[in-house]
């Protein structure tokens, strides 16, 4: 079936009411666009385990706290589309602006203490607009299940927080980080690398495997496991390390000592462009 392209939150819901009254179950793989093979996984994994997949593409503005950073972002809805198409997605949810927020919003959703670290240190509001806007894609969509990616791992985090919290009933399926052969995790904002950039911003995953390296090795003191990761970094002098933290994975707090599985995180600028990345880590 050729992909569906819907704009409006009423023709939406009418749309999957039919699937739901037919029984069948729904996946949404909520995006904004630009997309990659990395969104193409989530879509697989939704495709194998749901009856209908709607792909949401939204470039969200209240997660973004420059302008410049939401008015930079990639916005490529005929190559999207074509792309969902391939991959056999039902319906692509494409609303505007106007039509996800028709008024100024006075309702936000919030999750606390899992957002005080990482990126919600460096942007303040951005997981506020991220956890808004997700509550509302899963009222409109009322998903069996939802699809995230592990490369964002605190948006995971938090995700699955709000679901569990406030009594969602979907499930929420994580995804594995996909990368280039050479490490460089997939990401929208990869294309605005240059080239030289390009090829520097794989000392990131060079780091974070550094860093899981010295916990297999039995490190147990985390600024041992941040320093080993840093150094790695730093042989690239261009890269701007924004924070590297090493983190409880389910409650996203750090710690001191290394006592189970950990994550890595990691956000810096390479020129003009922030990337993030993170690595799990087992003793």
């Amino acid at each position: 079936m050729k992909v569906q392209l819907i704009d409006s939150i009423p023709a939406l819901r009418e749309a999957l009411g039919r699937h739901r009254r037919a029984g069948e179950t729904i996946g949404l793989v909520p995006t904004m666009g630009a997309l990659h093979a990395g969104h193409g996984s989530l879509i697989d994994h939704a495709r194998r385990g749901c009856d209908v997949v709607v792909t949401s593409i939204f470039v969200n503005p209240i997660q973004f706290n420059q302008a410049a950073d939401y008015n930079r972002y990639p916005r490529t809805l005929d190559a999207d589309l074509a792309f969902c198409e391939e991959r056999g997605v039902d319906y692509v949810f494409a609303p505007s602006e106007r039509e996800m927020y028709p008024a100024p919003l006075d309702a936000y959703v919030d999750v606390a203490r899992l957002t005080d670290h990482l990126c919600g240190a460096f942007r303040p509001g951005h997981f506020r607009g991220v956890v808004t806007v997700v509550t509302k894609l899963l009222l409109i969509a009322l998903p069996d299940r939802a699809y995230f990616g592990e490369k964002d791992a605190q948006q995971l985090a938090v995700i699955e927080r709000l679901v569990r919290d406030l009594n969602i009933p979907v499930e929420i399926v994580p995804a594995p980080i996909v990368r280039e052969p050479d490490g460089l995790a997939l990401s929208s904002r990869n294309e605005h690398l240059t080239a030289h950039e390009r090829r520097i911003a794989t000392v990131l995953y060079r780091g974070l495997r550094a860093a899981r390296e010295a916990v297999a090795a039995s490190a147990r003191n985390a600024r041992e496991v941040s320093r080993a990761a840093l150094e790695v970094i730093a042989t690239q002098p261009e890269v701007r390390v924004e924070y590297l933290e090493v983190v409880d994975p389910a409650e996203m707090q750090p710690v001191e000592t290394i006592e189970g599985p950990v994550r890595v995180a990691v956000a810096a600028w390479v020129g003009n462009t922030r990337l993030i990345d993170n690595i799990l880590c087992r003793p």
